[in-house]
């Protein structure tokens, strides 16, 4: 709706991850170079974490846009139930046809992933929101991960998932997985001068000429979303939509109250973000 209000051209804090607005804060970058990293040094199992709303979609859609050209990408974003639905994806993802045996199946897969490291071709699977895997699921990650020549690994495995997968490889009947997983990258809350660039960094991506936040509403946006990228930009998205709905052309302070009392998350956050001044200035 205020699109054009404010001299944009698309929306900048939509919650849809938008590879045309990635910034590239330190972070994410490590992330991303770290399992890039991983695929360049043959690693078989990798994994990827970060809390909800950290950004761990949009990171790995640019991954996949980062993977050099010859590697094949197969990407699962649903959790698999059971081992053997997990196995019959990837079979369905290299073009195996699908049998019902799974002794043949991990045959027929190890013979794909042979064929195309004749041909100088290397499979990457993608497994998102791995916290939600089966322990059977987990199980066929581990024995997947053990296809290997010998002196190489014929499958590369990126896991992205939150934290409660870190909590989900500590049980015993795991513990060999764990041990599998070579390299991990860790997704943290944005910092305070993080939080501003990328706010400015957005507007400006979306066709903003000139600034639509204070350095001071951007540190109280920090403060309340306590740097996790999605309460930013449900936030900022609020408070553009309160000044629009006033048909004013800047932000002020009552939008960025107007935000943060209508998201639930940040509500918290806030009330000790006030607290703080009042004792600082008071």
């Amino acid at each position: 709706m205020y699109l054009s209000h404010f001299g944009l051209q698309q929306a900048p804090f939509s919650l849809t991850p938008n590879t045309a607005l990635f910034h590239a804060l330190p972070t994410h970058l490590t992330a991303i170079e770290t399992v890039l990293a991983g695929l360049a040094m043959g690693e078989g199992i990798m994994q990827l974490s970060g809390e909800v709303g950290t950004g761990k979609t949009l990171v790995c859609r640019m991954l996949i846009n980062r993977l050099p050209p010859q590697y094949d990408l197969v990407y699962l974003p649903t959790p698999a139930q059971c081992g053997l639905s997990l196995q019959v994806a990837l079979a369905d993802e290299l073009g195996i046809k699908i049998d019902t045996e799974r002794h043949r199946l991990t045959v027929d897969i190890h013979d794909q992933l042979l064929h195309r490291k004749a041909n100088g071709r290397a499979v990457v699977v993608v497994i998102d929101e791995a916290q939600a895997l089966a322990d059977d699921a987990l199980e066929m990650i581990r024995l997947l991960g053990n296809l290997e020549t010998e002196s190489e690994k014929l499958l590369h495995i990126v896991l992205i998932g939150q934290p409660e997968l870190d909590q989900r490889l500590a049980a015993h009947q795991l513990r060999q997985l764990q041990q599998r997983i070579t390299l991990r990258a860790m997704l943290l809350p944005l910092n305070e001068a993080e939080v501003v660039a990328y706010i400015e960094h957005r507007l400006l991506n979306a066709g903003r000429q000139s600034p639509l936040f204070s350095i001071a509403q951007s540190r109280a946006i920090w403060f309340a979303s306590g740097g996790i990228p999605r309460l930013v930009n449900q936030l900022a998205h609020k408070a553009l939509l309160a000044a629009y709905s006033e048909q004013r052309q800047c932000i002020c302070q009552q939008d960025i109250n107007i935000a943060i009392a209508d998201t639930v998350a940040a509500r918290q956050s806030s009330r000790l973000w006030w607290q703080w001044l009042r004792w600082k200035y008071l």
